[in-house]
């Protein structure tokens, strides 16, 4: 890998393009801190920073494939773009609801309920069928909600409140005057405690 150290980022990428495979990974290995300097410097709802590293060595390596050598911009000034902008892509994605049902979900079968039941077994088969039925089972979605709101502290209520009403975590971090990291542990801890 010396025999690289002379030679300038154009002429890596040419070589790379004439053949000489083992030059991708001297150019992932020397962009590598550059990466991780933008990966540290941004936050991924619902991710940690080494998602953000994977997407910007997914630029660096879009950088690599797409440079042209003819243009006159350096390869470090591209490649620079190709990570920033692979990495703000994923972190416009996680404030998007696209993935939330996903990352939220709470499983119909998992037995953490009460009585060791899960939510599909308590939940009834012919409440359509019998009117009186629907208002039982109103009254215990009530109950289940009243308690539920019962185990959650002041903050985590206000939050729950706010992400059933339809904002994100960036609105709700926004609207209560914190960071979106604590409002993600909110939920994560409201979660648990639904379980």
């Amino acid at each position: 890998m010396d025999k690289y150290q002379d030679l300038s980022d154009e002429q890596l990428i040419e070589a790379l393009r004439a053949g000489d495979k083992k030059i991708m990974d001297y150019i992932l290995n020397k962009y590598k801190p550059l990466v991780l300097g933008k990966a540290n410097a941004m936050y991924l709802i619902g991710g940690d920073t080494d998602d953000l590293i994977q997407e910007g060595m997914i630029g660096l390596f879009k950088a690599i494939r797409d440079y042209r050598v003819d243009r006159e911009s350096s390869f470090f000034h591209f490649a620079e773009l190709c990570i920033n902008r692979q990495i703000y892509s994923a972190v416009e994605a996680s404030n998007r609801k696209k993935h939330a049902p996903l990352n939220t979900y709470v499983s119909f079968y998992s037995q953490n309920g009460e009585e060791g039941k899960s939510l599909a077994e308590t939940l009834p088969t012919d409440a359509m069928d019998n009117p009186e039925q629907m208002i039982i089972n109103q009254e215990s979605m009530q109950l289940f909600w009243e308690n539920v709101k019962s185990r959650l502290s002041a903050m985590e209520r206000e939050v729950l409140d706010e992400y059933l009403a339809g904002l994100n975590y960036k609105q709700i971090a926004e609207k209560m005057g914190k960071s979106p990291k604590a409002i993600d542990n909110a939920l994560s801890r409201i979660k648990s405690k639904i379980r």
